[in-house]
């Protein structure tokens, strides 16, 4: 299997800012969120442009976005306000769910769409500020879904939910842990409410799991914040380190600070200062679906790799 150094990888783009998340198309056209408040399009022959929000909320903070057939985006709010955006292509924003049975929503992580039609958010944690829930054992985030029915919570008890994302056969709903330190998933039944979950791949000392894939081989590839690693999982169990960008010395101390309950903000964005800029988002791209994109906090540009295992289309692949 692929193992790599930070040496070996090539990057696209500029002048990007907290570009947590990614996603790519059959077109070549790269999407990210910009923490300044809209979407980067990184075109194929590298250029950038930005597509600035217009009426976002005061502290709007991008974070998970989902593109949609005519290439408008959703986009969740990781600032105050919290609640999932609708941001048409030129850049109008109008609310899509702010608040939950009469609870406004939490600073929202991530949103995706699936084949069905169905959007899937989550928020981390119900703690305000969010920083209080990184501590070993603490799960209180959720997952909601919105679908013909409206919107409702489906899952809870999270170890701090990343990307929840339906897998290519459309039956789990897949979900990072990043606190509890894992890949779950849970069985979508015909009414889009969840069956009981379990653990897919768990991970070990320095990895906090964010973004993922899924590769046409049923493997996941998850990033992790802080290691700067990029981990594949396959069902029969196996994991494979593909890239790591850490000082090992500064991780023995940040797994010593989560295993004595002094993890903070400033450990989880310590791997911001090596070359790879705190790992946050994957995905597959290219023509044959075999080039890996890596998306940063901290980063400006994209980190990109050539992978021996296609990924698997994603639902936004035809855009």
């Amino acid at each position: 299997m692929l193992t790599l150094t930070p040496d070996d990888v090539e990057f696209i783009g500029n002048d990007i800012e907290r570009g947590e998340c990614i996603l790519a198309t059959r077109s070549g056209d790269l999407f990210l969120p910009d923490r300044r408040g809209g979407i980067n399009i990184i075109h194929p022959d590298g250029a950038t442009d930005r597509t600035m929000a217009r009426g976002a909320p005061e502290g709007f903070l991008p974070n998970g976005i989902a593109l949609l057939p005519n290439r408008d985006f959703l986009m969740a709010d990781l600032g105050p306000g919290g609640g999932v955006w609708h941001m048409s292509r030129t850049g109008e924003m109008s609310p899509l769910l702010l608040e939950l049975n009469g609870r406004k929503l939490e600073p929202t992580n991530f949103v995706g769409i699936d084949r069905l039609g169905r959007t899937w958010v989550t928020v981390s944690t119900r703690l305000v500020p969010r920083e209080q829930s990184m501590k070993k054992g603490h799960a209180d985030g959720y997952i909601v879904v919105i679908d013909d029915r409206g919107a409702r919570v489906v899952a809870e008890g999270i170890g701090f939910t990343n990307e929840a994302i339906v897998d290519p056969s459309g039956k789990w709903l897949y979900v990072n842990e990043t606190i509890a330190r894992c890949t779950s998933r849970f069985p979508i039944r015909d009414d889009g409410s969840l069956g009981r979950k379990e653990v897919f791949a768990q991970y070990g000392a320095g990895t906090f799991p964010d973004g993922f894939t899924f590769d046409e081989e049923g493997g996941i590839w998850i990033v992790s914040v802080v290691s700067n690693r990029v981990i594949r999982a396959t069902p029969d169990g196996k994991q494979h380190t593909v890239l790591e960008d850490v000082d090992r010395v500064w991780l023995d101390e940040v797994e010593q600070a989560f295993q004595n309950g002094t993890y903070t903000r400033k450990h989880l964005d310590s791997g911001g200062q090596r070359k790879m800029g705190n790992l946050s988002g994957i995905c597959f791209g290219g023509p044959d679906l075999k080039t890996v994109y890596l998306a940063s906090l901290f980063g400006s540009r994209v980190a990109s790799f050539r992978s021996p295992v296609a990924g698997a289309a994603p639902v936004h692949w035809e855009f």
